[in-house]
């Protein structure tokens, strides 16, 4: 059985060393490094630390080196406007899942996937997101995702990003 445990504040240089492991898998290079990086670990521990989280992690620790983490997934809790398919407005949504190459095939990232889904369900979310990678679709279809009718699309704003 795989052991499961809640991120803290001391795991957030981990989890951002496995974000972009996940980036440089799906992009095929390493992220350019810059101030999002300080950025995201400064996010990352203040809301890990917040007394009532809209955001949680879920890891898996390297069984060689408990310091190192081998797996994790980040759920952030969204409030949307209620709607038919949502009606209490509350969404999940599933992002940084991503487990060290040496560590795959070992069901850490289902594991971690699975106690996200847990957070979320406890804190009555209705609805959960994703972009899966084509590697990634399998699993999260093996655990109810489905494909929907509604394509994202994104707007990027690099003025806004580079003002800050």
């Amino acid at each position: 059985m795989v052991e499961v445990r809640r991120a803290d504040v001391r795991d957030a240089g981990e989890l951002l060393r496995l974000r972009q492991e996940m980036w440089r898998e799906l992009d095929g290079y390493a992220p350019e490094p810059g101030t999002w990086q300080q950025r995201s670990l400064t996010e990352l521990r203040s809301r890990l630390a917040e007394p009532a989280p809209s955001l949680a992690a879920f890891v898996v620790a390297s069984p060689e080196t408990p310091d190192e983490l081998a797996s994790c997934a980040i759920g952030v809790i969204d409030r949307w406007l209620p709607g038919p398919r949502n009606p209490n407005g509350m969404v999940g949504k599933l992002h940084s899942v991503s487990t060290d190459p040496r560590y795959r095939r070992r069901g850490f990232s289902r594991a971690c996937v699975a106690a996200i889904i847990e957070w979320f369900r406890d804190r009555g979310v209705d609805s959960v997101t994703l972009n899966a990678s084509p590697q990634g679709e399998p699993l999260y279809a093996s655990l109810g995702f489905v494909r929907s009718h509604d394509p994202a699309m994104w707007l990027y704003l690099p003025e806004v990003s580079r003002a800050r």
